[in-house]
C-alpha cells in the first residue's frame, strides 16, 4: 500500500506501474494529496485542451476523461503499461487507487517512494484534488 500524500504523480505513477508489472498488487491511498509540479495556470490550461478532445460524430463513445483524482491517477498509469498486452491488463487489474483512507485498509502498513516525493516547499506544486476540482470535480 503506498500512500501518495506529496508525491510527484508522474514519478509516482512509474514507481507504482514497474510494482505492479513484477506482480503486486498495489493500493495507492490519498490520490488527492498527490502533487503535480509545474506552475498551475499551465497545468489546468493544458488539462483543458486534453478535455476538448472528443468524438466529432458522436461525442458519447468517448473517450471519457477522468475528473476525479483517484480516477486520473489510475489513467496515468494505465498510460505506463502495456496495456494491450496480457501482462499490462493482468498489472492493471491489481491496482486500486482511492480518495482519502478507507478503513479495510487501515492495518496495511503505508509505504513511501523516496524517489517519487517532493523536494521543494508544497507551495511550488499544484494538489491533485485543487486539478479536479478546477476541471469538475465535485466532492
Amino acid at each position: 500500500m503506498v500512500d501518495a500524500t506529496d508525491h510527484i504523480a508522474g514519478r509516482l505513477a512509474s514507481n507504482v506501474a514497474k510494482m505492479l508489472l513484477e506482480g503486486n498488487r498495489v493500493s495507492i491511498i490519498n490520490c488527492e494529496k498527490v502533487m503535480i509540479s509545474g506552475k498551475r495556470a499551465s497545468i489546468v490550461r493544458e488539462y483543458r485542451d486534453f478535455l476538448k478532445i472528443a468524438s466529432i460524430i458522436h461525442p458519447e463513445h468517448g473517450p471519457y476523461h477522468p475528473r476525479r483524482p483517484d480516477t486520473i491517477m489510475t489513467r496515468m498509469i494505465r498510460g505506463m503499461l502495456p496495456r494491450k498486452k496480457p501482462s499490462g491488463k493482468a498489472a492493471h487489474s491489481r491496482l486500486r487507487a482511492y480518495i482519502g483512507s478507507p478503513g479495510h485498509l487501515k492495518s496495511f502498513e503505508k509505504r513511501k517512494l523516496k524517489g517519487a516525493e517532493i523536494t521543494r516547499p508544497t507551495a511550488n506544486y499544484t494538489t491533485m484534488a485543487d486539478l479536479g476540482e478546477t476541471v469538475g470535480w465535485t466532492k
